[in-house]
């Protein structure tokens, strides 16, 4: 009797010993959507948990160094998932300013499985997303 309990044990550990082996690897980041001053335009900001100054910005600019403006989070989020970004979480963080008005601050969480990546192309991907001046 104790053998066959046992055998079972042993199965059932090794088949949830080997589920385990398909864990992914993600990087992940958050983009924090700004409304333009007397615009409906959004600016993006990325956060990858990247060191930065306190007057340095992290926005997302272009190859010209310009800071990539986009038309909702929806836009952001299009240009993104088209690089294999996926939605995680969203909330959003009114801020209150002159003690009257509220400027909603739109967080999103995305990630990307970089599970079969090399270092290399993990730097590259996260070099894709510059945020300061060059």
């Amino acid at each position: 009797m104790k053998k066959p309990f046992f055998l079972l044990a042993c199965s059932i550990l090794a088949l949830t010993a080997s589920a385990q082996s398909g864990i992914s690897e993600f990087i992940y980041c958050e983009i924090v959507g700004t409304p333009k001053f007397l615009s409906n335009k959004i600016t993006i900001q990325i956060d990858f948990g990247q060191a930065t100054t306190f007057f340095e910005s992290r926005k997302l600019r272009g190859k010209d160094g310009k800071s990539i403006v986009f038309n909702s989070m929806v836009d952001a989020m299009n240009w993104m998932g088209a690089d294999d970004w996926e939605f995680v979480q969203a909330y959003v963080a009114p801020t209150v300013s002159n003690g009257t008005s509220a400027l909603n601050v739109y967080h999103w969480l995305l990630k990307k499985n970089v599970e079969d990546f090399s270092r290399e192309e993990r730097d590259e991907l996260l070099a894709k997303f510059k945020t300061t001046k060059p």
